[in-house]
Order: C-alpha cells, then sequence, then structure tokens
C-alpha cells in the first residue's frame, strides 16, 4: 500500500527543490514562478508579484507546449516552471507530474508560498477568481 507521504517522497526525489532564495534567483534568470494554490488561499495568505496563477486542476493541460490549451509561455519542454502551493507539498506532486508530461525542468518552491514570505522576499494581496492564464485560450482577453 502506498500512502500520501510516500507519493510526496518519491515525488521530492525526482526534483531540485529550490528554497525561496533560490527560487527567486531562478524567476530573475527567466523561470517563471507558477501559484497553484486555489483562491481562497491567495486571498487568505497573499500572492508572489509577477507569478502565474495556475490553479492545480488547470496545471498539466495549460503548461504542455502539445495542449490546445497551454499559455503563450509554454513554448516548449526546457522551460524552466517553479511551482508553488501554500507548503510545498501539492507543488510536489504537481511538479513530478510535470516531469511525467517531459517538462523536465519543473520543480517547486521548498517550502512554498509560506517559506516564501516567512523569507522576507515579496509579497502582495492575493485575489480570488480565473487568471488569464488558468481562461482557456478562445476566453482570454489577451492574445
Amino acid at each position: 500500500m502506498t500512502t500520501v507521504g510516500d507519493l510526496v517522497a518519491a515525488a521530492r526525489a525526482r526534483l531540485d527543490r529550490p528554497d525561496p532564495r533560490r527560487a527567486a534567483a531562478l524567476a530573475e534568470d527567466g523561470a517563471l514562478l507558477v501559484d497553484t494554490r486555489p483562491g481562497w488561499q491567495r486571498v487568505e495568505e497573499g500572492a508572489i508579484p509577477g507569478a502565474l496563477v495556475i490553479e492545480r486542476n488547470h496545471l498539466e493541460w495549460r503548461l504542455d507546449p502539445t495542449s490546445d490549451a497551454r499559455i503563450p509561455e509554454a513554448v516548449d519542454h526546457d522551460v524552466t516552471w517553479v511551482l508553488f502551493c501554500s507548503e510545498g507539498y501539492s507543488s510536489s506532486l504537481a511538479a513530478a507530474s510535470l516531469h511525467d508530461l517531459g517538462l523536465h525542468r519543473a520543480t517547486d518552491i521548498d517550502g512554498g508560498f509560506r517559506a516564501w514570505a516567512a523569507a522576507g522576499l515579496p509579497t502582495e494581496p492575493g485575489q480570488d477568481g480565473p487568471s488569464e492564464a488558468t481562461r482557456p485560450p478562445l476566453h482570454r482577453t489577451s492574445r
């Protein structure tokens, strides 16, 4: 029998998980930060300025460069995606799922948004509702 703890451990064994400061440096070098939290958590906890908001249930479709529902930034399998959730558990599972799609540079922030905020890195008030990255391509306002 496999537990959720086993799944998280197996996912993390496949990832090079940056701490918040290294994640910020990766973003400065062109990596894309992706907030996978639901809207209520973004409202409650805050957000990272400039991060794409793609809730977990849309993630693979929006980041797979072969998907008809991909976002414009999903140009190929070499994009560096740095995911985060609240504490870094579901984002580890999500990053491993992206590895399964061939997105070999996907990872997640060790400790998630809470570790980012605790490290004193920039945050802003979070918002609920769909983001442009989450909307299906035909419903986006910017093209």
